[in-house]
């Protein structure tokens, strides 16, 4: 059995839009068998997902997984034996407590598990660098699958051949995560973003990204607050969510240090020293008040990233 335990992410962070993300501590843990027999993959869900989640091979993992064992096997003829794909079958057991298409990275975490899959079957050992190359390919950016993968802040850049990602020390931060029950699908979120940009938004963005890595860094209540300003993707992602402004509102007046989507939302997320939990009942009654019911999370930064075991 190979099982590997992933955190959940938030990415973007505000003004780092695809470059910056933070790992958080919430974990989905995938399992893979070996099943003797047919050659198929079947994947079975607990927890959150469980009812809506495919359990063949359409699972994201699956997918994953399976292109992943094609790739190497075509690059690398030989290295990867028959019962690979003959007589052999696979049993995925997913573990999720990472809500789905809530902006909190839990297809990052699919996507890396069936690349870690894949990877210990073929070379019998996980190269993490060789894994977020191949990650950040799939997903076209790096900001969510760099912190599931590495733990901690990451600042990750791709320029569609190459990444470079650096890992940031932090210190002890506690955030409020509140995700409403919405649809808000990736495709329109990206859409949602305007294909230029004016050089006086570009330069704020760069500035501010500087800013709030370095507020995170140093746990600098009062810089967060001032950087915490985006001009490329809130403006426009956020008045498609019914009640998110309405929540960063409530956060800010409950005292939290500064808020912003998670990832591409429709969860929004907040920065705070205390009264986590009046902050997350504000958000989520602003959501309520919105007409969409909400959970929220109360979650440490997490330092850890996924931890991988291969016991086959």
């Amino acid at each position: 059995m190979i099982t590997v335990r992933v955190p959940a992410t938030s990415a973007n962070l505000g003004p780092g839009f695809d470059c910056m993300g933070m790992a958080l501590d919430l974990w989905n843990t995938f399992e893979l068998h070996r099943v003797p027999g047919e050659p198929v993959i079947s994947v079975e869900s607990h927890g959150e997902g469980a009812d809506i989640l495919p359990t063949g091979g359409n699972n994201l993992i699956a997918q994953t997984m399976r292109g992943e064992l094609y790739r190497i096997n075509f690059e690398k003829p030989g290295l990867i034996g028959p019962d690979i794909y003959k007589n052999q079958g696979y049993r995925i057991t997913c573990h999720n407590n990472i809500p789905c298409a809530s902006g909190m990275g839990s297809s990052s975490t699919a996507v890396l598990a069936g690349l870690i899959f894949a990877n210990a079957l073929a070379y019998g050992s996980v190269n993490l660098d060789a894994v977020i190359e191949r990650a950040t390919a799939l997903e076209g950016h790096g900001d969510n699958v760099a912190p599931a993968l590495y733990g901690g802040l990451i600042l990750i850049s791709y320029n569609g051949a190459s990444v470079v990602a650096e890992r940031v020390q932090l210190p002890p931060w506690k955030v409020v995560v509140c995700v409403p029950a919405y649809n808000f699908l990736t495709i329109q979120a990206r859409a949602a973003v305007p294909k230029t940009l004016s050089r006086a938004d570009a330069v704020l963005n760069i500035g501010r990204a500087m800013l709030v890595a370095e507020a995170l860094r140093n746990g600098d209540d009062n810089l967060l607050t001032r950087a915490m300003d985006d001009r490329i993707h809130e403006p426009y992602r956020i008045p498609l969510i019914p009640g998110a402004a309405d929540v960063k509102k409530a956060a800010l007046e409950q005292g939290s240090v500064a808020v912003c989507l998670s990832g591409a939302g429709p969860g929004i997320l907040a920065f705070a020293r205390e009264n986590h939990e009046r902050i997350g009942q504000a958000m989520q009654a602003a959501y309520e008040h919105a007409g969409l019911s909400a959970r929220y999370w109360v979650l440490d930064a997490s330092p850890a990233g996924a931890d991988i075991t291969i016991g086959m």
